[in-house]
């Protein structure tokens, strides 16, 4: 028998609900991963085809970890859902700037799962000491980017958290850099802490102009930033650490109040590297990235797709109960090792290292082909 979804659902919310900080439990965490395996295998057809090639069904599957992932670029050549995607109450789309023809999408059935697990852990590593705190967004709002699952989620985060004054500073015109400069000195002599908050490459271009134009602004005690990683297809790129140091310079924000976050379009979750969650749990202060307590992430092997020891440089891989629209195990396209207490990013994958998604496409190509008239 089929598991209702409205169960299956309900089940992840309840793990959800016991919030950042519940002890680890991959007994009970996995029990529920292999029960999201098996709606998942019944109700999303390609992603069964997919198993069955590899002889991985409900029956023979017996731990998470055998559950077969799907590399993101999958969800550029296939409908990975489990039901009709005119019937997704929203699909959130890759950028597509390596092939604009070619766009990721990642279709939803609900956002309840998607917002409970984003606002649960956006609070633990951003606002751990406080409820609400104005947002300064250097993000589109929803409204002018449905199809994006960042401005979904800048936009919840706004709507659950945002204090007073919070707001998107990205519009039909680009950055409206007059007024975040505005806002920023408004801000200076009011002396409330704020939350500046979006993606890499919007804040150095905001940093590129008071550069040249040698603004510098001391923000208030508090105040703290999020950026959300990656330059992909942008004018300019720099290191992290020279982010960080313009950060502090420009905005009198030092590192210890510097969040970084990682999500992608094909991930119901996000991981964070939280100064700011790590002082507030007792954690060792070296930069680290954590997925929630419903995800866990495997790092493997580039050739075999076999988890590596901890320190070994391989492919990331998370499997996220949040997922529960598409498919539980995504293989992404990028580099990093495992720790004790996390992972780290190195970046994208390169050359040889692409090989193992490469085959995993190769097989759902096949699949597809097998069942046609």
């Amino acid at each position: 028998m089929v598991e209702s979804v409205v169960e299956l659902r309900a089940a992840i919310l309840e793990m959800i609900g016991r919030g950042a900080d519940q002890p680890r439990d991959d007994d009970a965490w996995g029990h529920l991963a292999l029960r999201l395996f098996g709606y998942q295998f019944q109700a999303n057809a390609t992603y069964r085809r997919f198993c069955e090639r590899r002889g991985k069904t409900p029956a023979t599957v017996q731990a998470w970890g055998e559950i077969p992932t799907v590399p993101i670029a999958a969800f550029k050549e296939f409908t990975l859902a489990c039901g009709a995607a005119e019937q997704a109450v929203a699909c959130f789309m890759t950028s597509g700037t390596t092939n604009p023809a070619k766009r990721g999408r990642h279709y939803h059935f609900t956002l309840e799962v998607y917002d409970a697990s984003a606002a649960t852990f956006f609070k633990a590593n951003l606002l751990p000491e406080l409820d609400r705190m104005r947002l300064l967004i250097l993000g589109s709002p929803p409204e002018l980017s449905p199809n994006s699952s960042l401005a979904h989620y800048l936009g919840l985060m706004r709507d659950r958290f945002g204090g007073p004054g919070s707001g998107f500073y990205i519009g039909t015109e680009g950055l409206e850099a007059e007024r975040l400069r505005g806002d920023l000195r408004a801000v200076e002599h009011e002396g409330e802490p704020v939350c500046l908050l979006g993606a890499s490459f919007a804040f150095v271009h905001f940093l590129d102009r008071c550069r040249a134009d040698g603004l510098r602004f001391r923000l208030p005690t508090g105040s703290r930033v999020m950026d959300t990683g990656g330059f992909k297809g942008k004018s300019r790129e720099i290191p992290q650490a020279e982010l960080y140091t313009l950060i502090a310079e420009h905005f009198g924000v030092g590192r210890d109040a510097c969040v970084n976050m990682y999500g992608m379009t094909e991930l119901s979750m996000q991981c964070y590297d939280s100064p700011l969650r790590r002082r507030a749990v007792g954690l060792p202060d070296e930069p680290i990235m954590q997925a929630p307590p419903w995800a866990r992430t495997l790092v493997l092997d580039a050739e075999t797709l076999r988890p590596v020891p901890e320190g070994v440089r391989g492919i990331l891989c998370h499997y996220g109960l949040a997922n529960c629209s598409s498919v539980i195990g995504i293989l992404t396209e990028d580099v990093g090792v495992a720790t004790s207490l996390g992972f780290r990013l190195l970046g994208r994958i390169q050359g040889a290292e692409s090989r193992g998604c490469s085959v995993s496409v190769d097989e759902m190509l096949a699949a597809t082909e097998e069942t046609r008239p």
